[in-house]
């Protein structure tokens, strides 16, 4: 089916219009029309490419006064905000008539995956053992890209839910009260501050990512059980009125309040509060349900009948009112919230009930919350009335399997220095020798480091002593394991299950984490009377997941995890603590940053392809967390085709993924289109687990593995010589994007770079791909894959198809019938579609050395032409030719993008020059440009939707 054009645009115009009003109405007709030519003039030049409306547009901007400037950049700031809206709802009102019509683009669904399978032969025994095996966890994380505040997609939301009615019959009354409630919804929003006036702190993030859960993931989750089970059963052959219930495969997951690497605000409070906060979510939102359905069940036992278990509950219920002594479901449903509020009570150290209750014994696992949801259920099946179950107790159910008492799985994360450092210090200040030496550390081969740990792990002595005083940082980094180790036992072994080492490079980097576990709790290491270590738990210590960032750190990967699994302990806490299960997260952003977007996307490939071997030699399940952000130079793209594009045996069923910036924030505003996405989420891990083209060797990497190695070797020389190879780059870099106003940009708590100083190796990859797609040139994406095919294609190599023309075909074939080849292209096609060399040559104007200016983007646009000379030559056409609707819809969307980043490009202009001049400008002013500035990085990065 194709796309509806007309709605989207009228939801556009419908949109634009009220803002306009709202801007006339409360800055003037004088700023309006500003606003209006160059609107007119961007719309005009993008649909006609006349170089007269580019100049009128550009002179319009140098003119602006600072004031003038500050509004223009609002006005089209939040254009882009409601624009974005009327494209969410367009897309999801698109996603449901192709679910009424059962279109051919159902791809994505249950109903058209499930149907997928079972013509390849996969049985319905199967797909459900795959759910009772799988592990699909979403994890959110608090990197910088958000730039909205939560005050605005709150407006956000009310505004989408207006156009949302839209899809209804109105009379002419609601349509106009309608009109109405937007407008106020839009004129609330050009009022209202787009910008916070200070940094976002832990707990303001902990606080956004619990918006998330309460108007998205608490509703879409349990909904999504529920398709899923329907579909389920009409798969069944036998037309079985019931199906076995599915058990808890996809729930989520945070970093927020965990995540130390280069954070120095997170630390062993903010780890207990994010987990308090977690807690207190899904308590309230167990109590609110709990106490709906304690109304809604006003089934009377002189109507039907009950089982005994649901009358043994009802009978334990403290409510003696005369009124319900025949309505057991509303008394056993008193009795469990009462159990409920004294849980929430004894969690949470606070009253979070909505009414008043008795006294009674708190649950002490979620599962015996569920126990008794279950009682009501298997009664009301039992008297004929399962109909009630669907309204909500099936998926209340659901969720408190999904949720339990801690919402989301908190993982911890630290880099592998701090840890070195931490344990150099502890050996010293414990006096221990080794090998009849003290023992130095930070000193040791890393086979001594080896065999130290392995050692220490046998110890049944402390390394740490309550009367040793300890640097800050080894203080700080106890305390975070210690109150981890707290939260787990007060919370349960779900709510912090994973310790992520950044910058893994060797097997010690592991081991050490072992080690603070067994000094901090998180381990226990319990022997017999004989001094015999006992077997170990199934909820003993964390998972140690390595994550391998850089491009040397990759290929060291499947060494060092044959060296780990090769560990009889660690095999066995693999085996008896872990279920079987090693995690190994793979970092897209630093490698991308490292290496360029060729060699970093074939890179994870192959250390994934070598892990699956690594794992299968050692009989241990593997599962993978991608640590893909928004960008696609961060490993951003659609999520359904990257699952897909994985190498064979690479999913099976065991996948986590980041969930970062604006992303979260673009996928899951409301629980419909986060129920969407989730969706496509699973029926990606389930397709790419089962269906047997996923499922065979991978003939594709066999045959062209040669190839890809040598163009890999020719990109990643490319893009470094060009990054770390060039020294007039770093001088271009600093000067020609904004990541110093993005760095001052309160939109996380995290420092964009690791130390001070302006050097590219300590920049974080985020605010790196942040800045690059701020002008439009977006390198991380595509720089160095133009000079890698053309070098291949002329001059080939040894084993390679002998003429440049067979050589091109080999390259078509790759494109057409292998994924990962496939999808790595068209996610560079999507970003090359959003460059603009021309407006990248604006911000090169801001780096004053001429020489300088000109060296560098010469070999940016030298790089860009031979990118897109080399992608038409692979793919038959022009830049996204085979979806114009697409091109058409970017088109649109520019014309109100390039404003921004011209004047972006004026203001930082404007500053400088006069730091340059010595001219005094008063405080007022100053801040007024960087608000300007700031504000165009907001609605740059929301025009682009996948930026960071």
């Amino acid at each position: 089916m194709k796309k509806t054009k007309s709605e989207q645009q009228q939801d556009i115009r419908l949109l634009g219009k009220i803002l306009g009003q709202s801007i006339h109405e409360s800055d003037g007709k004088p700023i309006f029309d500003v606003i209006e030519t160059v609107r007119r003039s961007a719309v005009s030049f993008r649909r006609e490419g006349n170089i007269n409306d580019s100049e009128v547009l550009l002179d319009k901007i140098t003119s602006l006064s600072d004031d003038e400037a500050n509004t223009l950049s609002r006005a089209f700031s939040y254009f882009l905000h409601l624009a974005n809206l009327a494209e969410d709802r367009d897309q999801n009102r698109r996603h449901r008539r192709i679910l009424l019509e059962n279109s051919d683009e159902l791809r994505g669904s249950f109903k058209h995956t499930l149907l997928k399978l079972k013509e390849q032969g996969v049985s319905l025994e199967a797909i459900r053992e795959f759910f009772t095996k799988a592990c699909i966890v979403p994890v959110l994380t608090a990197h910088p890209t958000e730039v909205q505040r939560k005050s605005t997609l709150d407006l956000h939301r009310e505004i989408g839910r207006c156009l949302a009615l839209y899809d209804k019959p109105l009379t002419e009354y609601e349509q106009a009260e309608l009109e109405t409630e937007l407008a106020g919804h839009i004129k609330t929003l050009w009022l209202t501050r787009m910008l916070r006036f200070n940094k976002l702190m832990v707990d303001d993030e902990i606080e956004n990512a619990i918006a998330y859960f309460n108007n998205t993931f608490l509703t879409a989750i349990p909904k999504l059980y529920s398709r899923l089970n329907h579909y389920l059963k009409t798969l069944s052959e036998d037309g079985a009125s019931e199906t076995p219930s599915l058990p808890a495969f996809l729930k989520m997951g945070s970093w927020i309040g965990g995540d130390r690497d280069g954070n120095p605000f997170v630390n062993a409070d903010t780890l207990k509060h994010a987990v308090l906060r977690q807690s207190t979510a899904i308590f309230e939102y167990y109590l609110t349900e709990v106490h709906s359905l304690g109304s809604e069940l006003s089934l009377s036992t002189s109507l039907t009948q009950v089982t005994k278990a649901l009358q043994t509950l009802s009978d334990l219920s403290p409510d003696q009112s005369k009124h319900r002594q025949d309505e057991p479901y509303r008394r056993a449903l008193i009795y469990i919230y009462a159990r409920l509020a004294a849980t929430a009570r004894l969690l949470t150290d606070q009253s979070i009930t909505i009414r008043s209750t008795h006294v009674a014994e708190p649950y002490t696992t979620p599962a015996a919350f569920a126990d008794d949801l279950e009682i009501i259920i298997d009664s009301l099946k039992q008297n004929q009335a399962g109909a009630v179950v669907t309204l909500h107790l099936d998926k209340l159910l659901q969720a408190v399997r999904v949720f339990g008492f801690h919402l989301a799985t908190l993982d911890l994360r630290q880099s592998s220095d701090v840890h070195e450092r931490i344990l150099t210090e502890l050996y010293r200040r414990a006096a221990i020798t080794f090998k009849g030496k003290p023992v130095d550390y930070a000193r040791l081969s890393e086979e001594e480091k080896v065999e130290l740990l392995l050692d220490e792990l046998n110890q049944s002595r402390p390394l740490v002593s309550p009367w040793q005083g300890y640097s800050e940082e080894t203080t700080k980094e106890l305390d975070i394991l210690r109150a981890a180790a707290f939260v787990c036992k007060r919370y349960g072994k779900q709510t912090i299950q994973q310790y992520i080492v950044s910058h893994t490079e060797t097997l010690s980097d592991m081991l050490e984490v072992l080690v603070l576990q067994q000094e901090t709790g998180l381990i226990t290491q319990e022997r017999d009377e004989n001094g015999e270590l006992l077997p170990l738990s199934e909820d003993d210590g964390l998972i140690v997941v390595p994550l391998f960032e850089t491009i040397p750190d990759l290929q060291a990967g499947a060494d060092i995890m044959d060296r780990w699994l090769g560990l009889p302990a660690v095999k066995n806490r693999i085996r008896h603590a872990q279920n079987g299960i090693q995690e190994v997260m793979l970092g897209y952003s630093d490698s991308n940053k490292d290496g360029g977007y060729l060699t970093s996307n074939w890179a994870l490939y192959k250390t994934e392809l070598e892990l699956v071997r690594v794992f299968e030699k050692h009989d241990i399940r593997l599962r993978l967390f991608h640590g893909r952000g928004g960008s696609v130079g961060r490993g951003g793209g659609s999520s359904f085709d990257a699952i897909l594009a994985q190498a064979p045996g690479t999913v099976a069923g065991q996948i986590r993924l980041t969930e970062q910036g604006e992303v979260i924030q673009s996928k899951y505003k409301n629980a419909d289109i986060g129920g969407w996405h989730l969706e496509l989420l699973v029926c990606a891990t389930l397709e790419a687990s089962l269906s047997a083209k996923n499922n065979t060797r991978d003939r594709h990497m066999e045959k062209f593995a040669h190839a890809m190695d040598h163009m890999s070797a020719i990109a990643e020389a490319t893009y470094r010589q060009l990054v770390y190879g060039t020294p007039e780059f770093n001088e271009y870099y600093f000067a020609a994007t904004p990541i110093h106003e993005i760095a001052g940009l309160n939109i996380g708590s995290r420092p964009a770079s690791r130390k001070s100083g302006q050097r590219i190796e300590d920049l974080r990859a985020i605010p790196w791909s942040f800045s690059w797609a701020q002008c439009r040139l977006m390198i991380p994406g595509w720089y160095g894959v133009g000079t890698a095919i053309e070098t291949y294609l002329n001059e080939g190599i040894p084993g390679a198809p002998e003429t440049a023309r067979e050589r091109l075909e080999q390259l078509q074939e790759m494109e057409q019938h292998w994924p990962f080849f496939r999808t790595m292209l068209s996610n560079m096609e999507m970003v090359l579609a959003k460059s603009d060399l021309n407006i990248g040559k604006q911000y090169s104007s801001l780096v004053t050395q001429t020489s300088t200016r000109e060296k560098i983007f010469g070999m940016i646009e030298t790089e860009h032409a031979k990118t897109l000379a080399m992608l038409k030559k692979i793919t038959g056409r022009e830049l996204l030719a085979d979806n114009p609707e697409l091109v058409a819809a970017l088109q649109e969307r520019f014309a109100y993008i390039d404003p921004l980043n011209y004047l972006q490009v004026e203001v930082i202009n404007r500053l400088r020059q006069d730091e340059k001049d010595n001219v005094k400008v008063s405080k007022f002013a100053s801040a007024r440009s960087q608000r300007t500035i700031h504000l165009t990085i907001n609605g740059i990065a929301t025009g682009l939707r996948n930026s960071g």
